[in-house]
């Protein structure tokens, strides 16, 4: 069996750090990665000021934003009506100015950006709407196991096809026209209802912990093809509402969706992945928290004490016994007490990988 699919993960996944200059003109981000990546997902994060997390991504169009702190519906060019995003490129993406604090290129703040590739804007598959299956378009990168989804509500039971050419193990759908209690919902894998299997939920918006009755999937209908909604909820299948969803499978060697138990100990729980992190999630399910965002670029070593919060419109936080984090050969370890990521309860987690913990020759990657 081979290590991994995946020699070189930055062809799917990077992050780049930048500077921004304001109002001063547009700037081009490029990727510094091993291999070229242009992006279809771009998640931006003002590092230094209190700003949203911002979302956009090539299925509805650089200029559209939506935030991951917040519930509102999908926003035309973001604080003040300037658009964010004006390009995605070969080997990063384009930056409009930002003369009104929008978060995304605010003169002299740090910032960073997270970008997935799926087909270059490109859908893999349409389907019109049929009896209660939603309208949609999906583009998907099935080697790294990533898809975006649009789609139209219709209101009933009904199943939409995610490209992804395995089941997903992770799911975030958001509704893109309405405001107030449009919730960022999220189906885990490893968030199972015992009785029915349906799944539980989670609001990547907010700090509630998970819910053991999903309202919105019909998680033992999730399959190789399609998610499958449970009926007509605002928050994932409303009739005639246009939605976005984001969809992910483990790749060996490259990305890991999975659970763990924290024990509030500075030598803290070890999360094996089969790989060298670039990118970690987490989330406590048992209880509120906070979300909890590291990865490789603003922690250059262990252990990396540079957290943000997807929930939140936080700077960046670096308080060791909080959010620390090592980023380790073939997985991380908690190394903060706090119980945003290492308290005594349970955990999902998302990662990528910076590189395999053995390439697909045969070679070991080397630890920080």
């Amino acid at each position: 069996m081979a290590y991994t699919t995946i020699d070189d993960p930055s062809a799917h996944f990077q992050t780049a750090l930048y500077t921004g200059n304001g109002g001063s003109s547009t700037q081009v981000v490029t990727n510094d990665g091993n291999s070229d990546l242009q992006p279809d997902w771009i998640w931006l994060k003002n590092r230094t000021s209190a700003r949203w997390n911002l979302l956009n991504d090539s299925s509805r169009g650089a200029s559209y934003n939506l935030y991951s702190n917040e519930d509102d519906a999908e926003d035309v060019g973001g604080s003040g009506g300037n658009t964010s995003i004006t390009s995605f490129n070969s080997d990063g993406f384009t930056l409009a100015t930002d003369t009104n604090d929008g978060g995304w290129n605010e003169q002299g703040d740090s910032h960073v950006a997270w970008q997935w590739k799926a087909n270059g804007g490109t859908a893999t598959a349409t389907g019109s709407e049929s009896g209660n299956n939603p309208a949609y378009s999906a583009q998907a990168n099935q080697t790294a196991g990533f898809s975006i989804i649009t789609y139209t509500g219709t209101g009933a039971e009904g199943d939409v096809t995610h490209g992804l050419g395995g089941k997903p193990d992770w799911i975030i759908t958001k509704n893109r026209d309405e405001s107030s209690d449009s919730n960022w919902v999220v189906w885990h894998k490893d968030m199972v209802d015992a009785d029915a299997d349906n799944g539980a939920y989670i609001y990547l918006n907010t700090t509630g912990q998970d819910q053991a009755t999903s309202v919105y999937y019909e998680g033992d209908a999730i399959s190789s093809t399609v998610v499958a909604f449970k009926g007509g909820n605002q928050n994932t299948n409303k009739n005639d509402i246009k939605y976005v969803m984001y969809c992910f499978r483990s790749i060996q060697g490259y990305s890991k969706f999975g659970k763990y138990t924290g024990n509030a100990n500075v030598d803290g729980a070890f999360v094996y992945t089969g790989f060298k992190p670039a990118f970690v999630l987490t989330k406590k399910i048992d209880n509120t928290s906070n979300w909890h965002l590291s990865d490789n670029k603003r922690g250059t070593f262990n252990p990396v004490s540079a957290a943000l919060t997807p929930d939140q419109n936080y700077a960046e936080n670096t308080t060791l016994d909080q959010v620390g984090i090592d980023f380790l050969s073939n997985g991380f370890k908690c190394r903060g007490t706090n119980d945003t990521q290492n308290g005594s309860n349970d955990y999902i987690y998302m990662c990528f990988a910076e590189s395999p913990f053995v390439s697909s020759e045969g070679v070991p990657t080397t630890a920080r």
